[in-house]
Order: C-alpha cells, then structure tokens, then sequence
C-alpha cells in the first residue's frame, strides 16, 4: 500500500474518550499480569491508530499548505491534540500506580516508567485550553514562512528555492539573495515578534499553573531529559565556548582567504570554494537513483529499508510552492512506516537530507517491531545522533553524488558540522534566558540574542542589513517557535556523529555495528544510557568534546583547502 492510499477518516474525540475509558478500565481492573498486559497492548494499538491520523494529516498539510481539507483537519488536531494528551496522561497515571508494576518494568523496561513520570509533572487538564492556544500559534508561524514568495531577478521564489542563490560565486548575488530573504522576515517581523510574544507568554503561564517557577522546567520535562539537567547543558555550553568557537573562528577566516575576499559577511559564509561549492551532479530523480545504490551497497538492512520506502512513495523531497519550509522524519505507526519530508532546492543540502533524515527513518525502520510506541524513536537528542552519524557513515559513497567534487563535500561537510555548534548552543542559551525573563519585550530579546551572537559567533558580519543587525536572525528557526528547547540536542548528537565519524576512519566495520546495535535500541533508554550502549563518550564528560575537536583539526589540516 503507497503512502497516497493510506486512509484518513476525522476521529470523532467524544467517542474515541468513550472507547478509551473502556479500554483503560480493563487495564485498572485486570486480575493478573496477562490481563494487565493485554489492556496495555490494546491500549497502545488505539494510541497507534490516532497517533497515524494525526501523522497523515500532519505529512499532508505541510506538503501543500494550500490544502483546505488538510488545512482544516490540522486544525482540528491543534484543538483536540491536547485533549489526546489528556488521554495518555491518564494511561501513565494508571500504569506507574499499577499492582504488577515491577513485572511490567520487567517486561517493558523502565525507560516507559520513566517517561510516564516526566509525562504526568509536564501536564494537567487545567492547561488544556493553553496548549490548544500553543498550538494555534505554533502552526501559525509555521504557515507564515511557508507562504514566502520572494520577488529576486524578475521571478518568485520560496525560501528553499532561494536558498541555492546564497551560494552563487557572484558575491552581488550572494548578497541580493539573502538580502532578499531577510527582506521578507524584516517585513513580517511585527508578526513573527507578536507571535513568539504570545508563544513565551502562554508557556509561562502553562508553568505556573503547573506550579513551576518558569517553562524552562517544563520545557526540560517535555523533551524527557531524564539522565541530564540544565547545570550539566551550561557546563557544555562553556566547552564549546571554550573549544570550539576559536576553531570556528579560525575555520572561517580560512574560508576569506580561499574565497578571495578581505572581511567575510554574513553572504559569504554559505560560499565554500573560489572555484563554487559542491553541488550534486543531477537532478532530484537521479539522486535518488544513486541513494538506492548507496543504501544497497552500504549493508543488507539499509538496502531493505530504503526499497521499503521507495515501494510505498514514503518520500516528498523537492521543494515547490505552498510547501512547508525544512525537513523532518515522521513514523506512520498503523503501517510502521517512516516518512521523509524535504525541499531539495540542487544543494549539497539534498544530499544531507537523504543521509540525515534516512539516519532518523533507518533507525525506527530497525525499531519498528519495538512493541512499545514510546520506543519507536528515541528523545531527540539520541535521535539525532542517528542522523548525525548517518551522515558520515555514507562518506564512502559520496563520489556517487558529488563525482570530482566528493572531497570538496566532504571538507566542508565537516568544517560545517563543527561551525554549527557555536550556534546551536546560542540558541539553546536563547532560550533559557527567554523563559527566565517571560516579561522582556521583542526588544530586549532580540539584544539578547545579540550579545549571545558576540559570543558565540564573533566572526559574524551583516554588513549592515538593519534587519539581521537588530539581533533578530533566530526568527528564522522554527524550532524556537514550534518545539521550545529543541536545539542542544544537536550539538549533544553532533559530539557523538563525530566519534562515529572518527570510529568508521578506523575500523568501519565495528562502527557500523554499535551504530546498528543503537538503532534497534530504539528509544529503550533515556540519553545517557544509549551512549553509553553504543560504545561512545557523554558529551558532559570533562574532554570530550576537546577529545573530538582535535581530531578534526587534525583531518582538516591536512587537506590542502585551498586547492579544492
């Protein structure tokens, strides 16, 4: 069955409660350890099947925003979501007060406890109406950059579409295009301030009726951070400060001198070589082609699952009007299929793509049969580590896509992975200061982001393009919008990829096995437990990430960049 066949019928939400008392009753009310696991099984079928209307409906919407159906019907889902949530909390409430508790954990793992606790302290149906408003707003942003029609050389571009301007070797170019791309958030950003001013207002309210002093605590509670804290975060926020942004610094005034230009400015940071960067050699089919050759090749179980998601058309790739901006992974549960969403826009950033999100669609392909839905994918930032990791295990094939320019790639795959931290732990510490402070007005967050910008990505020049000088560049990253504290993960992940990256230099074989032996892990335990399960260092341990950060200084040293 293709992904385009998958039925959706709107869940009625006052019979499906009904349905639901029913099933959570025979759970309460179970005489013996069968029974009991039974009605959880039961239960976690129902869950499934709305979990798949609420994906078809999530999957569709944001491939054509201009959908009305499917429009309408995420709606229904902002509204109802919470109600659903509601639902789930009443399972967790049961399940850790449950007589055959110990037998379940036995049979379960303890992670499920675990993450019923972290569950049941992030909601009460008190907040309901708060987090229907959270919702309405969150799609709200999201519908705002997706209906981007950027006027640049006498055409109409989206964002993606825009993208591959940025990297042009005019710098003119360079400089029009993300000039242009600023244009349309400097003229919106009343609205993108008004929204995140709602946003951190109604999620602070949310922490208070919780009994939380802010959301920080929440937020920290929703992505299940439950073997770390934000004491142990700060403290890796100071080792990359520490270690990582004068190496990016320096690896950015390489780029000056390679590409020829005196000072870089913020346009020249996406053009990597005098010569243009590396580009995949063909079109969006032929990359495909090439990724079912790579995946075939790479071993038995990545051959299965790529044939299984080109059979059932579980990809949308290319980037074309009224589609949502960015990439994601979702799983279907009632057809246990992953679901890759993407704009290709002709950059070695469609390469990435078919390597990362296929890294987070692999791993819950490998845990699909995992019994529990909250295993199916791991916290996030275990589950970037898939990804992540993904990305340098296909190095070997990259001649496939690239050709002459596979070194090229590579280079800057690297150097690009290790520039992003400095920023991915601005953002986090954004956003801890936002939730600190809910009362700052537009104003001072964007001073605050800022200083953050001076410390953490000191090389950085606007050139003075007022609307990027005002410290409001981070309106373009939806997650601080749309999934509140999802962005350290990233860089927690990206320590681990890189271990990974290190280990398949010196002996693939082992890599590709623990890495293996992770994914079918699936989401079994929290963070800490599966680096440790996957034979690699926490990156909270005092050297890791100098450990690492030397490494690959050594490997880019010893490429002659200037010849690429």
């Amino acid at each position: 069955m293709k992904f385009q066949d998958y039925p959706y019928e709107r869940p009625v939400l006052q019979e499906e409660q009904t349905k639901f008392k029913q099933l959570l009753n025979t759970f309460t009310e179970a005489d013996s350890l069968n029974e009991a696991t039974d009605a959880i099984k039961a239960i976690n079928t129902f869950r499934n099947r709305l979990s798949t209307l609420f994906n078809l409906v999530y999957i569709r919407a944001s491939i054509d925003t201009r959908d009305e159906y499917y429009q309408a019907e995420r709606d229904y889902f902002d509204e109802i979501e919470p109600e659903i949530k509601a639902m789930n909390t009443e399972f967790y409430k049961e399940l850790i007060k449950s007589p055959y508790r110990v037998e379940l954990e036995v049979q379960f793992g303890s992670q499920l406890f675990q993450i019923a606790d972290f569950e049941i302290k992030s909601f009460s149906p008190e907040i309901i109406h708060l987090l229907q408003k959270e919702n309405k707003l969150s799609s709200e942003y999201s519908k705002l950059v997706a209906s981007a029609e950027v006027e640049f050389q006498g055409k109409t571009y989206t964002l993606a579409q825009l993208a591959p301007f940025a990297q042009s070797e005019e710098r003119n170019i360079r400089k029009q295009a993300v000039t242009a791309s600023a244009g349309f958030f400097a003229s919106h950003t009343d609205k993108f301030d008004s929204i995140y001013d709602q946003l951190v207002k109604t999620r602070h309210e949310i922490a208070v009726k919780l009994g939380y002093n802010n959301f920080v605590e929440v937020g920290y509670l929703r992505m299940l951070r439950i073997d770390y804290n934000s004491e142990m975060v700060k403290v890796f926020r100071k080792q990359v400060r520490e270690s990582i942004v004068p190496l990016a610094t320096k690896l950015y005034e390489k780029q000056a001198a390679r590409i020829g230009v005196d000072s870089l400015k913020f346009y020249d940071e996406n053009f990597k070589f005098k010569s243009g960067n590396a580009k995949p050699k063909g079109s969006p089919e032929w990359i495909i082609e090439n990724g079912k050759k790579m995946y075939q090749e790479l071993s038995e179980e990545t051959n299965e699952f790529f044939q299984f998601m080109l059979d059932r058309n579980l990809l949308d790739l290319e980037a074309k009007k009224g589609k949502e901006a960015g990439g994601y992974c979702t799983f279907i549960e009632d057809y246990e299929a992953p679901f890759i969403f993407a704009n290709f826009n002709g950059t070695s950033g469609d390469v990435d793509v078919l390597t990362h999100e296929a890294g987070h669609a692999f791993q819950a392909y490998s845990s699909r049969n995992i019994g529990v839905p909250e295993y199916i994918f791991p916290t996030s930032e275990s589950a970037e580590i898939h990804s992540m990791s993904m990305e340098f295990f296909t190095w070997p094939w990259m001649e496939l896509f690239f050709q002459e320019d596979a070194d090229k790639y590579k280079y800057s795959h690297l150097a690009d992975a290790l520039q992003f931290l400095p920023y991915g732990v601005a953002v986090d510490e954004f956003q801890h200061l936002i939730y600190e402070n809910p009362e700052w007005t537009p104003a001072q967050r964007k001073e605050a982001w800022k200083k953050l910008e001076e410390i953490y990505l000191p090389h950085r020049d606007y050139d003075g393009n007022a609307y990027l000088d005002s410290g409001a560049y981070w309106q373009r990253q939806g997650h601080i919008y749309e999934v509140p504290f999802y962005y350290i993960d990233y860089t927690l992940a990206q320590i681990c990829a890189f271990q990974f990256w290190k280990k398949s230099l010196e002996d693939y074989k082992h890599a590709w096995e623990d890495y293996l032996n992770l994914c079918k892990l699936g989401g079994s335990k929290p963070f800490l437990g599966l680096v440790e399960a996957a034979n690699l260092r926490s990156p909270f341990e005092e050297g890791s990430v100098e450990t690492v950060v030397e490494t690959i200084e050594s490997w880019l040293e010893s490429v002659d960049d200037a010849a690429l």
